[in-house]
Formats: structure tokens, sequence, C-alpha cells
């Protein structure tokens, strides 16, 4: 079947299966580009697949940025589009990929937010309480403080996942990835006392470790919920979310003398450059600190 006949359904969901049987995207990526081209098409009109042409792809982009959409957001989208044409044209779906010869938008260099030491203390303590959503609050905080994971990969964790005595967690990271993290002490504890509350069986395999009123599977919504709950307990004034703490994790351990490799590793990224933007948070607090340290500054 070629793509005068095939209609722009049937070419996303084939793309999508691609993504992930031999790709092994994750369910987020594939959500995401189920939704960017989606929007793509709706843009278009009722356009066949193989009548896509640069200028229309071109088009698209610039409705983006009147949409003032974020730079990074216009590359996600533009690197779907050349994907899925890319596989198209693999599959001799159509001629050629109309996306190829352009160029992607630059990212932003935004310095990531973090939470200050004194900050994450009070965002701790806002879970002090003896009831089970208390300890598992506060055992959810001080997980994604200490090792650094992405809410996603919180709560896609089992209890076969987490070995407590040695303080490693199995992690199932972007594209199905699987990577061993450590986990500190307080977190450890706060763990175990959340399961201790539960009564939950550490040795059943497959049993979701974070668990909501209805004792299923907690979703990263609840976490962010969770979350902004106890910011506003904490009375912290700044706009925080699952992926601030990662962003302090990595900021404190290069604070501390951790070496960006072994950051890198910790937070799963596969680039090395995506760890960079931590170093430039790091040098501009020991520029404020030389600056009121150093009598001639």
């Amino acid at each position: 079947m070629n793509t005068s006949t095939l209609p722009q359904h049937a070419s996303i969901e084939r793309f999508l299966h691609f993504l992930e049987a031999e790709k092994n995207a994750s369910p987020h990526t594939i959500k995401n580009y189920r939704s960017d081209l989606a929007e793509f098409f709706r843009f278009l009109g009722t356009v066949k697949v193989s009548d896509v042409n640069y200028l229309a792809i071109r088009r698209f982009l610039a409705h983006l940025k009147e949409k003032e959409f974020l730079r990074s957001t216009v590359s996600r989208k533009l690197a779907c589009l050349k994907s899925f044409f890319k596989y198209l044209t693999r599959e001799h779906l159509v001629e050629n990929n109309p996306a190829s010869g352009i160029a992607t938008p630059k990212k932003e260099r935004r310095l990531p937010s973090f939470l200050e030491m004194k900050e994450v203390e009070h965002l701790l303590e806002s879970t002090v309480g003896d009831s089970w959503e208390m300890k598992r609050n506060r055992a959810i905080l001080e997980t994604l403080y200490s090792s650094g994971i992405r809410v996603g990969e919180l709560v896609g964790l089992n209890l076969e996942d987490v070995d407590l005595l040695s303080g490693l967690v199995k992690v199932r990271g972007k594209g199905k990835k699987e990577r061993i993290v450590p986990l500190g002490s307080c977190a450890a504890k706060a763990i175990k006392e959340y399961l201790d509350v539960l009564s939950m069986d550490a040795e059943r395999a497959s049993v979701p470790l974070f668990l909501n009123r209805q004792k299923t599977r907690l979703t990263d919504r609840s976490v962010r919920r969770i979350l902004l709950k106890c910011a506003q307990r904490a009375a912290l004034k700044k706009d925080i979310s699952p992926h601030t703490l990662r962003h302090t994790f990595a900021t404190h351990l290069l604070d501390r003398g951790a070496d960006l490799r072994s950051v890198q590793e910790l937070l799963g990224h596969t680039h090395l450059s995506t760890t960079q933007i931590y170093t430039h948070v790091s040098a501009k607090r020991l520029r404020e600190a030389y600056d009121q340290a150093h009598p001639r500054a």
C-alpha cells in the first residue's frame, strides 16, 4: 500500500508501532509523538501524507513560533516529524523526507531551578506524621532527592527493585534502559518505615512500591500533587515539581565535588552535554561565594 491510499491514522499507527517494537521507545515518548503528529495534521487539514512538503512543515513551525512555544518543544515536534517521514521513506511510503533539510532550533540554555539545603529540609519536615500516607510521602520525597530519578521512574518501581540492605535501586529509564542507582540511608529508612506501616512483604515480586488509597500503583500526576501540597505546608516560595528535586540532586552533588561523568551515570543521561548544564549552576554559585568572601573580588 502506498501513501495515496494509506490514511493518516494508519501511517501514524504503523510508525508508533515501529518505535515501540523496534526502537524500544518509552510509553512517554509514544504518547508525545502521537500528540505531536495529531497536532501537525490538524494544522494541515485533510492533506494526504504523501502531499506533505517542505513548505507545509515550515508553515507549521512558523505557527508554533507565533504561539510562542518554547524552542525545546518546537525541536521535539520537528524531531518527531523528521523521524516519522524518515520511517515512511525507508518503507517506500513516501519518495523523500520533507523535514530532512530543516535545521533544528537551538535550545535555550535555561539554568535548572533547584532547592537550597534548608529548603530541602523544610520540604521533608512537612511530611512528619504517623499515617501510612504521610510515611509514603516522606519516602517519595526522600527517594527523589536521594537518587535523582525521574518521577516516571519512581512510580514504576516495584518492591523487588529496591534492596534496602545494599542501598541500591533498579530503575527503568527512558527507552526502557535499566540502571542501578544508590539510595541514601535516609531514603532507605523512610521506605522501610513506610513498608512497615503497610505491613507489606518485601519479598513479593512485581508489587508496586508506592501505592494510592486504592492500593494500586501511584501515578506521576499524583506524585506532583503530593509534592505541591508538601511545598505549601513547607511555605516554599519557589514553584517546584518532581524534576526540581532531580535538579537539586545533581546540583548538590556537583557542589560537593562529584565528577560530571558520575552524575551523568546517576541521572541516566545518554549524552554528557545534557548533564553539563549543572556545571553552569555550580560555577555561578562558586562565583557568588568568591565575590562575597574574597577581599579583592
